[in-house]
């Protein structure tokens, strides 16, 4: 089974801002990380790699920092990682994103299986994953939470929504977006360390995977901002409730329905 798994390097504090010209973030003079949701993606992975065999390839597209989390996939399972890094991708919204990873997908060839976090800290669209199952035109479960079964052919799933859960059988070549009750992410040893630094990350631009030069950035990108605010802060009122539990709870109750009726 060859698994690509698809992970984002995201600002690792709330310091962040948005540009009020180009109306992206500001990832300049901020640490990064790789994505939490990220890690479970990595994680299932390397747990289906090790039970079913096959190898596990991670991809990334940003700029040459993003090789830090491209070495902390290896140092904790993935086989070898990819970079997608070229100026032209800059201001790649999330279709010209799905759309540069698909192209990647595709040209690393007999791919069985994508697995992406649920969503990016930073964007929180939750629409990478499906935008490179639409792109590849393949078959896809979102907000995934357990893998029940794995066949030569197929697989079953567990995805969660709003009403319960849902049990989907897909065919490969197949996308999943996972969520975090998934597993528990491994942390890495001093072996994996010293394995994801000798590793050889090739960097690949538009022309490595035949993008069209159209679709890819902040010209290729049909979104368009046109204005970002702060949310508005949260009231911090508090009210202290004293007295015989039955009362306090009671009190409680009444409170909460009145906030929430406000």
């Amino acid at each position: 089974m060859r698994i690509v798994v698809c992970v984002k390097q995201v600002p690792a504090t709330n310091d962040a801002r948005i540009d009020p010209e180009t109306k992206r973030i500001v990832r300049e003079g901020v640490k990064a990380i790789l994505n939490p949701f990220d890690t479970y993606a990595v994680e299932e992975a390397v747990l289906l790699r090790n039970r079913f065999g096959g190898e596990v390839i991670v991809i990334s597209m940003g700029p040459e920092k993003a090789l830090a989390s491209l070495r902390e996939a290896i140092s904790v399972g993935a086989d070898r990682a990819i970079l997608l890094s070229n100026r032209a991708f800059g201001g790649s919204d999330t279709w010209a994103t799905s759309y540069v990873l698909a192209r990647a997908i595709q040209k690393i060839g007999q791919v069985d299986l994508v697995i992406c976090g649920k969503q990016a800290v930073d964007g929180d669209t939750a629409q990478v994953g499906p935008g490179i199952a639409a792109h590849l035109d393949w078959l896809q479960a979102t907000n995934v939470n357990h893998v029940e079964d794995v066949t030569d052919r197929d697989m079953k799933v567990t995805r969660m929504h709003e009403d319960g859960y849902d049990v989907c059988e897909l065919a490969f070549p197949a996308v999943l977006t996972v969520v975090k009750g998934i597993n528990i992410p491994r942390v890495p040893t001093l072996r994996g360390r010293l394995a994801s630094l000798k590793s050889e990350i090739p960097v690949w631009g538009p022309a490595d995977i035949g993008t069209d030069i159209d679709k890819i950035g902040l010209e290729g990108s049909p979104t368009r901002v046109v204005k970002t605010e702060p949310p508005k802060p949260r009231s911090t009122a508090t009210k202290k409730i004293s007295g015989a539990a039955v009362d306090c709870a009671i009190e409680l109750v009444r409170e909460l329905r009145l906030r929430s009726i406000l």
